[in-house]
């Protein structure tokens, strides 16, 4: 019984330590000449499926939730932004060349077909990313259209 009690206890120590390992969690300014949905001047509902869908991993719009407060689940949110941004980061999206546009559309039309985006894990505490079916056409149709146009 003492092991179980010292084990909980420096567990419990441990775990009040790690909060006090910074995260960086401020969003860089948006420039609203290279964010996406202001420079392609996206329509109000495709705006806001993308925003509302993507924007908190793939833009420097992130909101992040009272969870994303506590280590380590902070570490691990922080991770999956920083690896969302690298993917796509829809905040500086002028910034990119066109073929990298391309490829980056092309890579969003497939994660949303094969329904690997929005992340389910992510889904279960965002239900507003909780995209239909319906809506994912709606998002694939916009930026195959954009890809057949080359207006990207």
């Amino acid at each position: 019984m003492k092991t179980v009690k010292k084990i909980l206890f420096w567990s419990l120590v441990a775990f009040a330590i790690i909060q006090f390992i910074p995260i960086d969690r401020n969003n860089k300014p948006v420039d609203h000449k290279v964010n996406f949905v202001d420079s392609k001047k996206t329509p109000v509902k495709i705006s806001a499926l993308i925003k509302g869908a993507c924007y908190d991993c793939h833009s420097n719009e992130t909101v992040y939730p009272k969870y994303a407060y506590i280590a380590p689940v902070s570490w691990s949110v922080k991770s999956h932004v920083n690896e969302g941004r690298e993917h796509i980061n829809f905040s500086v999206w002028e910034t990119y060349n066109t073929d990298l546009k391309a490829n980056m559309l092309k890579n969003v039309v497939q994660t949303l077909q094969g329904k690997t985006m929005p992340m389910p894990g992510y889904i279960v505490y965002h239900k507003e990313a909780n995209l239909s079916e319906a809506e994912r056409v709606l998002l694939e149709n916009y930026f195959e259209e954009m890809l057949k146009s080359k207006t990207y």
